[in-house]
């Protein structure tokens, strides 16, 4: 997918700026006095002044406040910060539905839920339902607008932050349900062929295909191969998944529609939709086709500010906080940017893609004149600032294409941006953008180039947390970069909501 990059040549590796790791130490001019002393050295002090002379010192250097400074211990976190961050609501989603299946599977596996034995192929569907379901795109968009509608600003604060919280880490719930699913599935097939004599042939082969197929697409989802091999996870969640789908379409038929007490084949249509996996099948396919049904190709214009980043403008404004997947192709090799626009009713709205894989290169190397999108864009976390009357939005390099939206459309959003010459790396555009809607006194740009390095940013957010009388802070960054503000904010007090990587 990608081409040569010798054409436009490669992108220039970070310098030590960049990465944070410069010794240098940005020197602030001193004003130079006249010495205390005549300028004829020769003749010494005069003998009266003598007494009154100090040794010379030379002027202190005036340091950034809010520099790092190297060397310093880094600060130890407490266990119980680090159990909280990693205990967090997705895993507590997931063990509610993980662990609400497990007990009903554990009495219909004892014997003593026949109904769930019987039907055991329902609860598998059932699951695989509301799984696909909390990652629509437009049941999400949904949930969103109706928290933003019905709770925005006037609840406690306490309520406001557990329906943003819910509201990212909706992904638990879908992995709870899919493995239960699973679970079941296994159990349907266990207990089919346990009644082998009875059963058709056509029927165990396509139970234990559907299984195996289910199975490769939950492990294609793992975080080590989604976060390594993007195109290896996709390719076999979607593709393994859709062949999935279809034989769960011919497994549930065929076993609704053979008796096995006669061994015949019954086909009743109004048996058939009589059966709630029928049903719950129905919903999956459904919820798996709607967004699919929004994708369209549309013309593009893109901006090579530097060899480090592809802006690419779409026409058409949006609201705050969403997402937009693009690809160079229909039905594969999608990515998810950050959306930045001036409102609803502007004329264009950008990407900030920046040069990282194949497939970012590409778009700097050979930038195309269209691409793949869903029209009804997907929402993240910064959607739910509506909820709160005060926040800061804290990013650093290519995480200003997430975070820049909530800030021109509200005055009450505090943008603090940390990169490497910004205004060089990322263009006019979005410079542009930036300076005609956040105003200075809720604008903080770190230019860790100019600056000598990356600055403390627990210090930063403490300070502006607290003049700004910020409610929640909204972050997007690197993993450690991730890792250090969240761990901060949480010893500190201060709410916070962190870049997701999937678990």
């Amino acid at each position: 997918m990608s081409s040569d990059p010798s054409q436009r040549g490669a992108a220039p590796a970070y310098d030590d700026a960049e990465k944070g790791v410069s010794e240098k130490v940005v020197v602030y001019p001193v004003d130079k006095k006249a010495p205390a002393f005549p300028a004829d050295e020769k003749n010494g002090v005069f003998v009266n002044e003598k007494k009154d002379v100090a040794p010379f010192q030379p002027p202190q250097v005036k340091r950034d406040p809010y520099a790092l400074v190297k060397g310093a211990p880094k600060k130890e976190v407490s266990k119980v910060i680090i159990f909280k961050l990693w205990y967090n609501t997705y895993r507590k989603l997931f063990t509610i539905a993980f662990s609400i299946n497990i007990i009903m599977f554990g009495f219909a596996a004892s014997g003593h839920w026949p109904y769930a034995t019987k039907y055991a192929g329902a609860f598998a569907v059932a699951n695989f339902n509301v799984a696909i379901l909390v990652r629509n795109e437009i049941f999400g968009r949904f949930l969103y607008w109706f928290v933003n509608t019905f709770f925005a600003k006037w609840p406690p604060l306490w309520w406001r932050l557990g329906c943003t919280s819910v509201l990212q880490h909706l992904g638990g719930i879908h992995t709870g349900c899919a493995i239960s699913g699973i679970i079941w599935l296994t159990y349907k097939v266990v207990n089919t062929y346990r009644n082998l004599v009875n059963e058709n042939n056509a029927i165990l082969v396509i139970g234990l295909l559907t299984n195996v197929a289910l199975i490769v697409t939950a492990v294609a989802a793992f975080p080590w191969v989604r976060n390594t091999h993007h195109n290896v996870f996709e390719r076999h969640h979607r593709f393994v998944g859709w062949t999935a789908l279809f034989l769960t379409w011919a497994f549930t038929i065929m076993g609704d529609l053979y008796h096995p007490e006669n061994k015949t084949w019954v086909p009743d249509g109004r048996h058939l939709v009589r059966q709630q996996d029928f049903w719950y099948v129905m919903g999956m396919t459904i919820w798996i086709a709607l967004p699919w049904i929004c994708t369209r190709e549309v013309p593009v214009d893109i901006e090579l500010p530097s060899p480090k980043v592809a802006v690419v403008r779409f026409r058409r404004g949006m609201q705050q906080g969403l997402l937009a997947r693009i690809s160079r192709s229909a039905v594969k090799e999608y990515h998810a940017f950050g959306i930045i626009s001036e409102g609803p009713h502007a004329k264009y709205h950008y990407l900030i893609c920046g040069v990282q894989g194949d497939f970012t290169r590409s778009l700097v190397n050979d930038p195309p004149k269209t691409l793949w999108t869903r029209e009804l864009k997907f929402a993240g976390v910064s959607n739910t600032s509506t909820l709160y009357k005060r926040g800061i939005r804290i990013c650093t390099g290519t995480g200003i294409g997430a975070a820049l939206s909530t800030c021109i459309q509200s005055p009450n959003w505090f943008l603090i941006w940390i990169g490497s010459d910004q205004e060089k790396t990322f263009g006019p555009t979005i410079s542009g953008l930036i300076h005609r809607h956040v105003e200075p006194e809720r604008l903080l740009l770190w230019d860790s180039k100019a600056r000598g390095g990356r600055p403390d940013t627990m210090k930063i957010l403490k300070d502006v947390y607290k003049s700004w009388n910020a409610e929640v802070v909204f972050i997007t960054s690197n993993y450690i970069g991730n890792s250090e503000m969240m761990q901060g904010c949480k010893e500190a007090g201060i709410p916070c909501f962190g870049t997701l990587w999937d678990f």
